[in-house]
């Protein structure tokens, strides 16, 4: 598996992908510029491939994140933000793809999925009652 969050577009090569295992895993995460296109990562191996941009499959960023737990912060009315609560907010958004839906081009929700709002809200909810 390659994470890169370099800010450095084109860093990572094809070859560096064909030298990996068999069904890689390359996050490509720099943006604007991915250390490599998810079409070259494809093209030399890698199975599964996301960026932190919109405009291709697997969109990994801070915007699936930051304006729903801010809402929901809100919305539950926390004073503070704590380890346990992210955690908690992570694994309900990976919980929003099922098996059914999970797929090389779909390993997270879209950032518009309605889902998010009330999900975290809930999650959040949830723990600061755990932590009264």
């Amino acid at each position: 598996m390659f994470i890169g969050v370099s800010g450095k577009g084109g860093l990572f090569t094809e070859q560096m992908i064909k030298s990996m295992k068999q069904d890689s895993i390359v996050f490509a995460l720099s943006n604007p510029d991915p250390e490599i296109l998810p079409s070259k990562a494809a093209e030399a191996g890698a199975r599964i491939t996301a960026t932190g941009r919109s405009d291709y499959p697997n969109q990994i960023n801070n915007a699936l994140v930051f304006p729903y737990i801010l809402r929901a912060l809100l919305d539950t009315r926390s004073k503070k933000v704590d380890y346990r609560m992210l955690v908690g907010v992570a694994n309900v958004i990976a919980s929003l793809v099922d098996q059914k839906q999970l797929k090389e081009d779909y390993i997270l929700p879209r950032l518009n999925d309605l889902r998010l709002t009330s999900r975290i809200t809930k999650t959040l909810e949830t723990n600061e009652v755990k932590r009264k």
